[in-house]
């Protein structure tokens, strides 16, 4: 018999441009720290470690997790790496709740993590890949072309970036952890910021933090524990994961198959017919603007070339039918490697009612969700703050 899986608490760094005070270790100690404070254990509680990290170009060290064991309570216990490019973060959510189904632990930590001011991200997406096109812009320069299909095939309004930039900053100076603090971030003042990559502006473009996240999942039986000691948890409805190779022929790279197939088995998973009316926050990776809608659409929260019409009836705000992002999302801190954790991690704060300032009114159930690589790498997961 499956075991059910529940999030007993989480912990995330203060997202900023550059940790110089801390190590790597530090950075990382101080997410798990929290966590295991949130849940209120030890790491003599936690049976395996589950670590997350995003290519190790992009700090420009091999396998960091090896030097990082101790700082990560992994000394003396099992411990897992998990790499799918952008979406790990989410990934390794996806993988702790599994071994905790699986019956294989009891009590799981997950931690992912970006220290990008060691490295450079644009420089580590730029490198030519043999038999590949090189792509010297990095991730905007690669994903601008796909947004530019997507505003064509849907005949969206252009101004639907800028809202999606707007409501996200202004979501994440609700954050007191999130990189970007933009109360007074306006339309205007989108649309007058610097065109980067036609037609993604400076200001509907992720930050580069430095930061990290961690969760500590555990079976019924700690979550039993948990209520004892009066302490909420977020049960686990469901997990997804999909890849799809990056070129085949014919391949939609505006609404890929992957994230679509990834999405049908999570609501059947969850028991999910109609996501619009059964989700109550919604944590979507989007690290350009107008992923928001292209994403509303992969997940089947909207029909295809509609996804648009829900962010402009400004029903993707707190207080809307599906808020979005009420974390200020990628938008507002991106420490690449443990964005889509956090994006979990959200997620079980909006249904455990720990989300303080943006926290969703009545949130029962949230969906967490990451994507990767060049949108091939989809990983997802609902949670709820009743048992499945």
């Amino acid at each position: 018999m499956t075991e059910l899986a529940a999030v007993l608490g989480t912990g995330q760094t203060h997202h900023v441009t550059k940790r110089a005070d801390v190590s790597m270790a530090g950075m990382c100690r101080e997410a798990i720290d929290r966590a295991l404070a949130d849940a209120e254990l030890t790491m003599a509680d936690i049976d395996a470690v589950v670590v997350g990290k995003a290519p190790d170009l992009f700090e420009g060290s091999m396998m960091p997790e090896l030097f990082l064991a101790d700082a990560l309570g992994a000394t003396g216990k099992p411990m897992l790496r998990v790499h799918t490019a952008g979406s790990v973060g989410g990934s390794t959510g996806v993988v702790a709740a599994n071994l905790i189904q699986g019956g294989v632990h009891g009590r799981v930590l997950a931690v992912a993590w970006e220290k990008q001011s060691e490295s450079n991200a644009m420089w580590a997406l730029s490198n030519p890949v043999p038999f590949t096109k090189p792509v010297g812009a990095g991730a905007g320069g690669y994903f601008a072309p796909h947004v530019r299909a997507y505003i064509r095939r849907a005949n969206a309004p252009l101004h639907i970036g800028a809202m999606v930039a707007v409501k996200d900053r202004r979501n994440g100076a609700k954050n007191p952890l999130a990189h970007l603090q933009q109360a007074d971030i306006t339309m205007e003042s989108v649309l007058a910021s610097q065109m980067l990559w036609d037609p993604i502006r400076f200001d509907e473009t992720c930050p580069s933090s430095d930061g990290a996240c961690a969760l500590v999942l555990g079976n019924e039986t700690a979550a039993a524990a948990a209520a004892a000691n009066g302490r909420t948890v977020a049960w686990v409805h469901g997990t997804a994961m999909r890849t799809e190779p990056l070129a085949y022929a014919g391949r939609d790279q505006v609404n890929p198959q992957a994230g679509r197939n990834a999405a049908a088995a999570l609501w059947k998973q969850a028991g999910i017919t109609n996501p619009l009316e059964d989700i109550d926050a919604a944590e979507i990776y989007v690290p350009f603007s107008w992923f928001e809608p292209m994403w509303l659409e992969n997940l089947g929260f909207m029909p295809e070339g509609e996804g648009w019409k829900l962010t402009d009836a400004r029903e993707t705000e707190i207080g809307g039918k599906l808020p979005v992002n009420p974390s200020g999302g990628v938008l507002s801190s991106n420490p690449i490697g443990a964005s889509g954790m956090i994006r979990f991690a959200e997620a079980a704060k909006q249904v455990m009612r720990r989300a303080g300032d943006y926290q969703v009114e009545d949130a029962r159930k949230a969906l967490g969700h990451a994507y990767g690589g060049g949108s091939q790498y989809f990983s997802m997961w609902v949670v709820g703050s009743e048992k499945p």
